[in-house]
């Protein structure tokens, strides 16, 4: 059975919160959380490798890039601690979106730090 689109971006997003709160657990390898944080940050950014204006190119990182970063993390993750987490990412979703707007804190940091030395370089380059 093919799952719609819009059912597969809400499987995406309640897998996202899964990894997330699978991360905070203590017994989470490094390796996991690293690759973990990436995929979040990857997944939280206002900026994709494809632009989601393009028409439906700029879905494909959405559809098929997330969900294979998601999918290595889960190989990474302790099953038990995989599982435990899914309950309460299930809850997190439950009431629509949530509305913790500080996680967005970190990305919009290190974007503003990315376009500060893109400039330095950038009058570097010209002067």
């Amino acid at each position: 059975m093919r799952i719609k689109i819009k059912q597969r971006i809400n499987l995406i997003k309640i897998k996202a919160a899964q990894l997330y709160l699978a991360l905070k657990h203590p017994d989470t390898t490094w390796y996991a959380k690293a690759l973990g944080g990436i995929t979040i940050g990857y997944a939280l950014s206002p900026i994709d490798l494809i632009p989601d204006f393009i028409p439906i190119i700029g879905y494909i990182d959405d559809l098929i890039i997330l969900p294979l970063l998601i999918g290595l993390c889960i190989k990474l993750i302790p099953k038990t601690i995989w599982e435990s987490s899914e309950a309460e990412a299930l809850e997190l979703w439950k009431n629509g979106k949530p509305k913790k707007w500080y996680y967005a804190i970190p990305i919009i940091i290190i974007w503003g730090v990315a376009i500060y030395y893109l400039v330095i370089l950038l009058i570097n380059i010209f002067n």
